[in-house]
């Protein structure tokens, strides 16, 4: 018994190594356009009267905000740009209008200073209103130069006092100009309308939002985020589709972003050449409520409007993203064809519920690979698998003669038994 898992679990180590190495998994370059400029982050503070307030760690949350500023300084990697910008820091008055225009860049964002910076910091002083919408378009602004990575950290301890001008809607906008650019919201105390608020700002550019109430977990998110915004990342194009194929842009391999409005479609085009494969996946992310009963659809047609492949999914409840994705092999020619132009057309099926906005439209990222397709012709429409079927039948062929040779030792020890 026991001599016969040995062989067993030897066939099952030879069948392993064989098939980890003949695997090897090809490196996709898909050529997507990343950002070569150095990483930015721009804090923004809440310094409103509220900060005055001792419920964080025995003391007020603005002395907590100013000890996790000068860790994270301290801690900032040198690649990054930091700049910190306020919120209600300088107008101590009653008048709304001017209440609702106070927000300063403190420290611009820009190659760190850790004295300089940790200076600026240790001069705050809890003062006036709370005009987030007002701080996120300046914020906007300080980051909108160089392709890099560019990310905002709100931190505050309430809601925004300065409506109509909704801080939702302003992340919307902000994530509608095709910046890349990241909103991550920190709430300084557990409550519902201040979480609900924050997370719409974050949801609207794909940031995230945490509740924080100590030192500690204020000092380790901010580093977390500041050290994400140095990460290596791929910064998607801004591009405008069309409404119909023959306007529809000419896109290359790499990764897109546009802004698709309710029940709308959009139109890209892809070149594909003899021998290449068009691979090409969408997602929309629904920023904002929707009703139940919504799908996606993603078609590749022809210039002449027939269908070559399609892709689609569909929900019936609350989501954030919905995706899809289709793959398209070409068959290579023996002549020198043209390339063929593909269209792309990306409908989705959501709607709004009573007073939902509907502009600017939801949030679209399109990525499209062009690559070699397989050796031979027949292959594209065998299998679909590009060179990879020729693993499987290696991996069927080791299966067979391990099959054989574990049939043949346990006829052999039958034999061996019986003579005994």
């Amino acid at each position: 018994m026991i001599r016969r898992q040995r062989l067993a679990s030897g066939a099952l180590a030879l069948l392993a190594t064989l098939a980890a190495g003949l695997a090897f998994p090809g490196a996709a370059a898909a050529g997507e356009p990343t950002g070569e400029s150095a990483p930015k982050v721009d804090l923004v503070l809440d310094v409103s009267g509220s900060m005055r307030t001792r419920d964080i760690d025995g003391g007020t949350r603005m002395a907590a905000a100013k000890q996790a500023f000068n860790e994270v300084l301290d801690a900032t990697p040198e690649e990054v740009e930091l700049g910190i910008r306020t919120l209600g820091a300088d107008y101590p008055g009653d008048d709304r209008k001017t209440g609702c225009k106070d927000t300063a860049q403190l420290y611009p964002v820009g190659p760190l200073d850790r004295t300089e910076a940790k200076s600026a910091v240790a001069t705050l002083s809890p003062t006036g209103w709370t005009p987030i919408g007002p701080a996120l378009l300046k914020a906007a602004d300080d980051l909108d130069a160089g392709d890099g990575s560019k990310r905002i950290v709100l931190i505050s301890d309430g809601e925004d006092t300065c409506a109509p001008l909704d801080p939702c809607e302003v992340a919307r906008e902000i994530a509608a100009r095709g910046i890349g650019l990241t909103i991550d919201t920190l709430g300084l105390v557990p409550n519902t309308k201040l979480r609900k608020q924050l997370s719409c700002i974050a949801e609207a550019t794909g940031g995230t939002y945490t509740s924080v109430e100590h030192t500690d977990e204020l000092t380790d998110k901010v580093n977390q985020l500041v050290d994400r915004a140095a990460d290596p990342v791929v910064t998607p194009v801004a591009t405008e589709g069309a409404a119909q194929c023959a306007k529809a842009p000419t896109l290359k391999s790499g990764l897109y972003t546009d802004r698709e409005e309710f029940s709308q479609q959009r139109w890209y085009r892809v070149d594909v050449n003899p021998g290449q494969e068009l691979r090409a996946s969408v997602s929309v992310a629904s920023d904002r409520a929707v009703n139940p009963d919504y799908g996606l659809l993603l078609r590749a047609v022809t210039t002449h409007g027939r269908e070559i492949v399609r892709g689609e999914a569909a929900g019936n409840g609350r989501t954030d993203v919905i995706s899809t994705g289709l793959r398209y092999p070409k068959a290579e020619s023996d002549d020198e064809a043209p390339a063929e132009s593909v269209c792309l057309q990306v409908t989705n099926a959501f709607s709004a519920p009573s007073g939902v906005k509907t502009t600017p439209g939801m949030p679209l990222e399109l990525t499209v690979d062009v690559v070699d397709g397989p050796s031979q012709a027949s292959d594209v429409a065998a299998f679909g698998l590009g060179r990879g079927w020729w693993l499987l039948g290696v991996l069927v062929l080791v299966g067979f003669l391990a099959g054989l040779l574990w049939g043949w030792v346990s006829r052999w020890r039958v034999a061996v038994w019986r003579t005994n």
